[in-house]
């Protein structure tokens, strides 16, 4: 299906001139804090909170629902950004529309950012969040671990896909849910690429196959790192003992089928997995306002997601 010639011209236009994130990302950092969204009453309630590991300190906001008077399921959400630029800040309007279309406590998580933390810092983060709020789940939230979702967009995605395999390889905690949006799953999105859409979708639609190249140069410590499966989680050698998994995917992202990929590789191995490819929709439009057609019909996903494996 073709977007409208007028968008696929200004997304085209605005995809041939992008700077190298490599050498702008302070740049993109700080234009995302002139343009955060602080608006979020009366949409939701928010608290601040903090977990630490090994003197680490990682701050994270919880945003509660309104109307809602016993919230039985917590997502645990990872941000996007390429592991290089958004925040707890920059995800305020995402994390309260999603708070407030489920009924779940969101839970952001600011992780440390490359490439001052290169890999795996930020992930350690998250999986030390992770095995925090799931073993502690009955004190903190009053409920039990099997109702604590991984949930994460783009670089997030990547992260929480990550969590999983760790949680697992290692055994500290159980996820039993995952939410992937448009995640990135795997190591190259150079020609050598096996997915279409890297080519088919890599340089006209905003995120552009050189800039994941450019943010996965930026969080990686070395190239090797980008053969580990919590680098790249398609690499895994085992894919079983994963938690339910919903991935949705955009039609024009170069992501898309690395992500679906991943999905089939889970289900496979014995997983149940949903994958949903949103049609006429790029990366990135899961941060849109929620009455856009293509965010109304993610949330269709989730909720009927959240829905079903609950039983």
């Amino acid at each position: 299906m073709e977007l409208n010639k007028a968008i696929e011209a200004a997304l085209k236009a605005i995809s041939d001139n992008q700077p190298d994130v490599r050498k702008t990302y302070k740049l993109r950092r700080s234009l995302e804090k002139f343009g955060r969204f602080h608006l979020l009453k009366p949409m939701v309630i928010t608290a601040e909170s903090e977990v630490t590991h090994g003197g680490v300190r990682v701050p994270v906001r919880i945003f509660y629902p309104h109307h809602r008077e016993e919230v039985t399921d917590v997502i645990l959400f990872f941000h996007g950004g390429g592991w290089v630029t958004g925040d707890i800040d920059s995800y305020n309007r995402v994390c309260a529309v999603t708070a407030r279309n489920t009924g779940c406590k969101v839970v952001s998580v600011a992780y440390r950012l490359a490439p001052e933390y290169k890999f795996p810092a930020g992930l350690t983060d998250c999986y030390e969040t992770a095995r925090y709020y799931f073993n502690n789940c009955q004190a903190v939230f009053g409920i039990e671990s099997n109702r604590l979702i991984l949930m994460g967009d783009s670089a997030g995605g990547n992260l929480a896909a990550a969590v999983s395999l760790m949680a697992r390889d290692k055994g500290g905690f159980e996820p039993k849910r995952q939410i992937l949006i448009y995640p990135s799953t795997y190591y190259t999105h150079q020609e050598e690429s096996p997915y279409e859409s890297v080519r088919t979708n890599g340089s006209d639609y905003v995120l552009t196959a050189q800039r994941i190249v450019e943010y996965m140069e930026l969080y990686q410590n070395t190239a090797f790192d980008q053969k580990s499966p919590y680098f790249a989680p398609l690499l895994a050698k085992d894919f079983s003992n994963q938690p339910d998994t919903l991935i949705i995917t955009a039609e024009f992202d170069p992501l898309r089928d690395e992500g679906e990929d991943f999905g089939l590789k889970l289900r496979a191995a014995g997983n149940r997995v949903e994958i949903y490819r949103i049609r006429q929709a790029i990366h990135g439009f899961f941060s849109l306002p929620a009455g856009v057609s293509q965010v109304k019909k993610s949330y269709a996903f989730i909720n009927q997601f959240l829905m079903q494996s609950s039983k």
